[in-house]
């Protein structure tokens, strides 16, 4: 099983959260779904969006001016509406190639941002049909952070996930974690951390056992599952609400949320009397520190 994980809003900008998200997809079904969003962009777009400059990122595609754009003019005809996002994004491309500037007319501007929004739907249609799942931790910007360095808790908590998705799946199942690649010294320190996590903790050490403890990284910009994460990520920052979440939404985002979040990982495990306790994907964080440093500070 392979983790694919990325972060939205730690660069503490617009954001009202911190998200930290993965997809987890079988490696028998992930170039079915890589293939399936490839053509998908082709279909919609009349190109491949890298081909073009165009970043397959939630902060690109999911912009209030592209909703504004989008809804300029009515629902286009598919055909009008390809042809007519395809001269935009060629605009683009000139440009960024060192080309004039050159003027978009409102009809392209409604075309691509109309394309961009059938595209996201359908690219979160395709993760159901490819049995993705989704897991993340939402934190609070302000949410106290631990003093130790040990692995934070929003990570904690994914991989606690990750072991129980993969004790679900198969008696034989073992997860791959997949990074969005960082500085490099930012890596050696999350590498350490989750070395020292899942072999020198008594819950790490359990969980070694379905989680290969040194995790991959990846640009994230060749990497379309990465992308992918990142969209989710995106989608659940800006629409998604659990209790004690306060913050408010762009209502234009809310659709994307709710078909994230219906992909989300959902378990059962018995709690301390034997009784059985539901198991989330995704949570929410008010408090990074671990009970040891809560305790302390109280």
């Amino acid at each position: 099983m392979l983790f694919f994980v990325d972060e939205s809003g730690y660069d503490h900008q617009e954001s009202p959260y911190e998200v930290l998200a993965s997809i987890a997809i079988h490696e028998k079904d992930l170039w079915g779904l890589i293939q399936a969003i490839q053509n998908t962009e082709k279909e919609i777009f009349g190109v491949i969006l890298s081909d073009y400059c165009v970043e397959f990122k939630g902060k690109k595609l999911l912009k209030k001016k592209v909703f504004r754009h989008s809804q300029q003019l009515p629902t286009m005809e598919f055909n009008l509406r390809r042809t007519l996002c395809k001269q935009f994004l060629e605009k683009g491309k000139r440009e960024s190639s060192g080309g004039a500037t050159e003027i978009r007319t409102k009809q392209e501007f409604a075309a691509y941002g109309q394309s961009v929004i059938d595209f996201i739907e359908k690219v979160l249609d395709l993760c159901d049909e490819f049995h993705v799942k989704v897991f993340a931790s939402i934190v609070s910007p302000d949410a106290p952070n631990q003093r130790s360095d040990f692995l934070r808790k929003d990570y904690s908590y994914l991989f606690e996930r990750f072991f129980y998705y993969c004790e679900d799946f198969s008696q034989k199942e073992m997860g791959i974690v997949v990074f969005d690649e960082l500085e490099k010294a930012k890596c050696r320190i999350l590498i350490n951390q989750m070395v020292q996590y899942f072999c020198n903790t008594h819950h790490g050490r359990v969980r070694s056992a379905r989680i290969i403890p040194e995790p991959f990284f990846v640009h994230s910009d060749l990497t379309t599952a990465v992308q992918l994460v990142d969209i989710i990520a995106y989608c659940l920052n800006w629409g998604c609400r659990l209790q004690s979440m306060r913050k408010e939404t762009r209502n234009e985002i809310e659709p994307f949320a709710q078909k994230a979040k219906a992909l989300e990982y959902l378990g059962t495990r018995p709690n301390q009397n034997g009784e059985s306790r539901p198991v989330y994907g995704i949570t929410y964080i008010k408090d990074l520190r671990p009970r040891s440093e809560r305790r302390a500070g109280s």
